[in-house]
C-alpha cells in the first residue's frame, strides 16, 4: 500500500445496530477495491474483520476491525464496529480513531436502537455522520419509508443523496440525486440510464430537499438559491460537505452489501462528501502545566499519536493501534510516552487489515497504524518525539455494569488464569479484574454476561487455560437484636502453669449503625487486672470477624466488660483472649442474632415508555422506589434494592428497554434479611464451611 497524505485519507467508522450488515459492507468495500480476490461471508466465518474465534463461532463482531482500502487515489480507513451493546467500549475507541461515521441500518421503515445510539453519540461529540440504508435487495424493503423515519427522528439534517431503482422487487440500480442521473448495475461497472418514470416525482422531491440543504450551509449558495439560479453539481457537493462538517447535514446512501450492489457508488459518494483527515478541526492535548496545545494534521510537524486500542496477541505479542494526530512516524523511530515519560522504539510499524499486519516504512498525520511490542504503553497513552510532555484527555470508556466471580476450572491453574485475565484487561478497558478483599472473590467486571463469557472463552483460545464464572458471594453481616450478659471462662490445667481467664460481658446492639464495634471497660476493684483488659478487647475484635449464624462479620455490637476474675499464677493475656471469645459465642447465640444484607441505591435512567416495566421489576427485586425525576429528556427512577438482586440487572435492563436504559448503583447501608431467605443463606454458608 502506497503512502498517503492527510488530504487523501478518509477515516470512517462503520457503526449501527447488530445484524444490519456492517461487517458485510466492509468486506464488500475490500473486495471492490481489489484488496480481496473473493468476498467472505459472516455466516461462513471468513470475513477479514471478524477473525476472532468467538466472532466466527457466534457470527457477530466482538472487537473493532480495521480495513484500509485504496479507492481512486485515496485511502479509506474503514473501522468495522460491533453493534452489540456488550462491546460498547470498542465503539468508543473506534469513534476516537475515526473522523466520521457511516451509520448502517436496514430498509425496514424504522430507526433501530443501535443506529439511534450511534447518531446521538456523533451529535454529542461533533462527529460528521452519514447513513447507508443497506440490504435493499431483501424482500419487502421500503427505502422511502426508512428515509422518512430518519427525517421524523432527526429533522432536516437527513438528506438523501441516492435512491434505489427497483424492478419487481429487485434492486437494479441507483439514482444519483446530485447530478439527477440513473445508473444500472452492470457487473462491477455502472450503465447510465434515464430516471424511471415511476420514481421521477419522488426523485425530484428528494432533490429539492438536497439542494435546499446544500444551499443552507453557504451564504453565497443561499443567495444563488433564493435568486432562482440553478446550483451546479460542484455547488451542491461543496454545500453538502460544509453541512456534513458542521453536523447540520447527514447524507443517506443506498446499497446491498451482501450482493455487492451499490457499494462502489457508495465509496464514490463517501469520497465526494465526507471530510478527509486534513479537513477535520484541530485536536488539543495538554502539556505538563495543563495548558491546551493545538495539534494539526501536518506531516511536517513534530510527531504526536494517540494509542486507542491494545491487542494481546499470543504470537506477535502486544499490538498498539494508534491514530497519528500530527507529524510522521517512521520505522525504528524512538518515541516518548507522554503518560509514563518512558521511551519506546517503534521497530515493528504497520497497519492492520483484520488480523494481518501490513508492514509500513512510515505513517503520516491523519493515518491509522499499528506498532508491535511496545513495552510501557497502554490504551489512552500519548506518543510523541523528544522530551514529550503532551497528554490527551482520558478516554471516557463506559463503566462496567455487571460483576461475576471467576475461578480456575482446574486446581493449581489460578495463577495462569489471573495472569491471562490481566493480559485481556490491557486489551479491553471496559473489562476490570478486581479482588474483593472481604469475600476473597476475584471479580470479573464487564458490560454484560456475553462480554464476560467471551472474555472467559478468550482465556482458553489465547492462553490455553480455563476459568469459571459464577455469582459472587454477598458480603452479608450479622448483628444482634437484644442485649444479653454472658460469661466466658477459660480454665485449663496441664501440669506446670495453667491457663485462667474469666470475664462477664454485656453485649448490646448499637442503635442506627452508629458504629460497627464499641468496647467499654466498666471493671471496678481490679477483678480483671488492667494489663489483661486490652487482651479482652483484642479477643472480641478477632471474634467479630466471624458471627455465629453463618460466619459473616458482626456489626453494630457494643461489648461492655463489667466483671470477671483472675488467677495470680495461671492468668495470661492469651487466657483472657480465649475467655472473651467464649463469652462472644455464648452471648451472640442468646442475643437473637440476625443476618444483614447490603442495600444499594440504584438510579435507573430510561425513556418514559418503560417506566411501568422498570418500577414493576424493581419491586419484584424487593426494591423500594424513592423517587422519579425527569433528566435530559429521560426519566430517572431512584430506588433502594438488595445487592443480591442486582447481579444481572445490566442484562435484564438492556432487554426490558431495548438497550435504551442505563443505571448506576452505590452502597447505601445494611438491612435485616427476611427470615425465609436468611435460612437459605445460613444453610448454604454452613454447607460451604463443611466443604
Amino acid at each position: 500500500m502506497k503512502e498517503y497524505n492527510p488530504q487523501d485519507i478518509l477515516n470512517i467508522a462503520v457503526v449501527g445496530h447488530g445484524g444490519e450488515g456492517k461487517t458485510t459492507l466492509t468486506e464488500a468495500m475490500l473486495f471492490d477495491s481489489g484488496a480481496l480476490e473473493r468476498m467472505g461471508k459472516v455466516e461462513d466465518g471468513n470475513t477479514v474483520t471478524d477473525y476472532d474465534s468467538e466472532e466466527i463461532k457466534r457470527h457477530i463482531s466482538i472487537g473493532m476491525g480495521l480495513a484500509p482500502v485504496e479507492w481512486k487515489n485515496k485511502k479509506i480507513n474503514l473501522i468495522d464496529v460491533p453493534g452489540y451493546f456488550d462491546f460498547e467500549g470498542e465503539a468508543v475507541a473506534a469513534y476516537e480513531l475515526a473522523d466520521s461515521a457511516l451509520i448502517v441500518l436496514g430498509p425496514n421503515g424504522v430507526v433501530p436502537v443501535g443506529a439511534q445510539k450511534a447518531y446521538d453519540y456523533c451529535v454529542k461529540h461533533d462527529i460528521p455522520r452519514a447513513f447507508v440504508i443497506n440490504q435493499i435487495d431483501k424482500e419487502n424493503t421500503d427505502f422511502a419509508k426508512t428515509v422518512g423515519a430518519l427525517g421524523t427522528k432527526y429533522g432536516a439534517a437527513v438528506t438523501a443523496v441516492q435512491m434505489p431503482i427497483m424492478n419487481s422487487g429487485k434492486f437494479e440500480g441507483v439514482v444519483d440525486l446530485i447530478d439527477m442521473k440513473g445508473y444500472l448495475f452492470d457487473g462491477k461497472s455502472l450503465k447510465e440510464t434515464d430516471i424511471p418514470a415511476d420514481i421521477a416525482d419522488e426523485a425530484n422531491a428528494l432533490r429539492e430537499t438536497l439542494v435546499e440543504n446544500a444551499a443552507g450551509n453557504d451564504e453565497a449558495l443561499m443567495e444563488k438559491f433564493f435568486d432562482g439560479q440553478e446550483l451546479s453539481k460542484e455547488d451542491i457537493i461543496n454545500g453538502m460537505r460544509a453541512g456534513i462538517l458542521q453536523g447540520t447535514v447527514a447524507p443517506v446512501f443506498a446499497a446491498a452489501a451482501a450482493s455487492d450492489l451499490g457499494v462502489n457508488v457508495l465509496m464514490d459518494g463517501l469520497l465526494a462528501l465526507m471530510p478527509l483527515a486534513a479537513e477535520i478541526a484541530p485536536i488539543y492535548a495538554e502539556d505538563a502545566s495543563g495548558k491546551e496545545i493545538e495539534l494539526k494534521r501536518d506531516p511536517a510537524a513534530p510527531f504526536v499519536a494517540h494509542v486507542l486500542k491494545t491487542i494481546a496477541d499470543p504470537f506477535v505479542g502486544k499490538l498498539s493501534i494508534i491514530k497519528i494526530v500530527q507529524g510522521t512516524l517512521t520505522s525504528d523511530m524512538t518515541v516518548t510516552n507522554g503518560n509514563t515519560s518512558k521511551q519506546e522504539k517503534c521497530s515493528n510499524l504497520g497497519m492492520m487489515r483484520g488480523k494481518k499486519l501490513i508492514n509500513a516504512a512510515k505513517l503520516v498525520a491523519g493515518d491509522i497504524g499499528a506498532i508491535a511490542k511496545l513495552q510501557n504503553t497502554a490504551t489512552g497513552d500519548t506518543l510523541c518525539t523528544g522530551a514529550c510532555t503532551l497528554r490527551f484527555p482520558p478516554i471516557a470508556f463506559p463503566e462496567p455494569s455487571i460483576s461475576l466471580a471467576v475461578t480456575a476450572k482446574k486446581k493449581g491453574e489460578e495463577e495462569k488464569v489471573f495472569a491471562g485475565l490481566h493480559r485481556l484487561e490491557d486489551e479491553d478497558p471496559t473489562f476490570k479484574l478486581v479482588k474483593d478483599t472481604e469475600t476473597g472473590d476475584m471479580l470479573a467486571n464487564g458490560m454484560g454476561e456475553m462480554h464476560l463469557e467471551i472474555i472467559n472463552n478468550k482465556l482458553k483460545s489465547k492462553f490455553n487455560v480455563e476459568g469459571e464464572l459464577h455469582d459472587p458471594r454477598i458480603p452479608y453481616r450479622e448483628a444482634i437484636k437484644k442485649p444479653v450478659k454472658a460469661q466466658g471462662k477459660h480454665k485449663k490445667q496441664s501440669g506446670g502453669h495453667g491457663q485462667y481467664g474469666d470475664v462477664w460481658i454485656e453485649f448490646s446492639p448499637v442503635p442506627d449503625g452508629l458504629a460497627d464495634f464499641i468496647f467499654e471497660d466498666k471493671i471496678v476493684g481490679g477483678v480483671v487486672p488492667r494489663q489483661y483488659i486490652p487482651a479482652v478487647e483484642k479477643g472480641l475484635k478477632e471474634s467479630i470477624k466471624k458471627g455465629v449464624l453463618a460466619g459473616y462479620p458482626v456489626v453494630g455490637l457494643k461489648c461492655t466488660l463489667y466483671d470477671g476474675s483472675y488467677h495470680t499464677v495461671d492468668s495470661s493475656e492469651m487466657a483472657f483472649k480465649v475467655a472473651a471469645n467464649l463469652a462472644f459465642k455464648k452471648g451472640m447465640a442468646e442475643a437473637n442474632p440476625v443476618l444483614l444484607e447490603p442495600i444499594v441505591k440504584v438510579v435507573v435512567t430510561i425513556p418514559d415508555e418503560y417506566m411501568g416495566d422498570i418500577i414493576g421489576d424493581l419491586n419484584r427485586r424487593r426494591g423500594r422506589i424513592l423517587g422519579m425525576n425527569p433528566a435530559d429528556g429521560m426519566q430517572e427512577v431512584t430506588a433502594e434494592v438488595p445487592m443480591s438482586e442486582m447481579f444481572k440487572y445490566a442484562t435484564d435492563l438492556r432487554s426490558m428497554t431495548q438497550a435504551r436504559g442505563s443505571f448506576k448503583q452505590t452502597f447505601e447501608r445494611y438491612e435485616e434479611v427476611p427470615a425465609q431467605m436468611a435460612d437459605k443463606v445460613i444453610a448454604q454458608a454452613k454447607q460451604d464451611m463443611e466443604e
